[in-house]
């Protein structure tokens, strides 16, 4: 609801809704129903915050998870956070059901979105993928085995929904093969004529993504996708600037490519196709986000994100009065022990 008063300077809109007052200026067109605004500090005691202010817009009519829903999550660690909620909450997951394939074990370390399309291309497409790119946590090497791939193969064509969590956008290449490294290069096999380290563009991140996504509509056109954007920060960057600044390129890159994939997929949003938004809750709503290691969001506000994901995409008889009442009481303990610590 808005009115319209007036100052020494131009005509006011007053928006009315939602427990706060806001007022902006007149002189330019503010569309046919209004604008979404940005909280005032008072907003946050709204008892409707969350879903008035982060999650309008992005979830969906009808939860589109239930108990038999066949769910496969990888992409990085805050895809195995996911995992791990719902199958204590006894939800099918592939990770649980799968747990050979390197998307179970090893999904959280492919964290570029080369990485996750090269798991859709070769195993539903059997793309020929040269030795040496795929490495777990000690730089072991993963091989390309068939048996693997088959096994990807089949736990792809038996889901329903895909939860695919983006990174970063630093990655190392192969210039040999033109192939993209899951994390980074071992030591002992680094050759500094051969392996070269770049920042993904959006355009690239863009066509990956609508790569990804197309490969899900031709072999399992059955599937809903969602996507999110992990808020866990780079550990460190391989370029000349300072890894804060870097990380904030990284993101940016991420989000802005896919809110562009988004954009141009609009008749499927919210239908076969998903956001989260896990990285602008972290982001945005919280004094002291992550543990002392500066990376790895606290546990409180990680179990807040999953029962929030649950109860937007899942068939759960979740309480959002309780849910937003604990985010207002979390909020207040975050700022109070950010206050005790200094």
């Amino acid at each position: 609801m808005k009115d319209i008063s007036s100052t020494s300077f131009q005509q006011m809109l007053t928006y009315k809704g939602g427990g706060t007052e806001k007022k902006i200026g007149s002189s330019f067109f503010r569309g046919k129903t209004g604008v979404q605004l940005n909280p005032y500090k008072k907003d946050y005691d709204n008892n409707l915050f969350l879903k008035k202010y982060i999650l309008k817009g992005w979830v969906p009519d009808h939860p589109p998870i239930s108990q038999n829903t066949q769910i496969t999550a990888f992409g990085s660690c805050f895809a195995r956070n996911i995992s791990k909620h719902l199958a204590k909450r006894k939800f099918n997951m592939t990770s649980a059901s799968s747990p050979e394939i390197y998307i179970s074990y090893m999904g959280e370390g492919m964290v570029n979105v080369h990485a996750i399309a090269q798991q859709f291309e070769w195993a539903l497409e059997d793309k020929k993928i040269p030795d040496g790119l795929w490495h777990g946590w000690k730089a072991e090497d993963y091989g390309v085995s068939e048996d693997v791939r088959l096994k990807t193969k089949e736990a792809f064509l038996k889901t329903d929904f895909f939860i695919i969590t983006l990174g970063l956008s630093e990655v190392w290449e192969d210039t040999v093969t033109g192939e993209i490294f899951w994390r980074a290069v071992p030591l002992k096999n680094y050759d500094e004529n051969r392996h070269k380290f770049r920042v993904l563009t959006m355009e690239e991140t863009k066509l990956k993504l609508e790569k990804i996504y197309s490969l899900i509509r031709l072999h399992i056109p059955k599937a809903q996708v969602l996507f999110t954007l992990s808020p866990v920060p780079l550990a460190a960057t391989f370029r000349d600037i300072s890894c804060i600044t870097a990380n904030s390129v990284s993101k940016s890159i991420l989000r802005a490519s896919l809110d562009e994939f988004l954009r141009e997929k609009a008749l499927d949003n919210k239908i076969n196709l998903f956001y989260f938004p896990s990285f602008e809750i972290i982001s945005e709503l919280f004094y002291e986000k992550f543990l002392d290691d500066g990376r790895h969001p606290k546990p409180e506000i990680i179990e807040l994100i999953m029962i929030m994901f649950e109860g937007s995409f899942c068939n759960s008889e979740i309480d959002w009065h309780q849910v937003e009442q604990s985010f207002k009481e979390l909020r207040k303990k975050n700022l109070m022990d950010l206050l005790a610590e200094n």
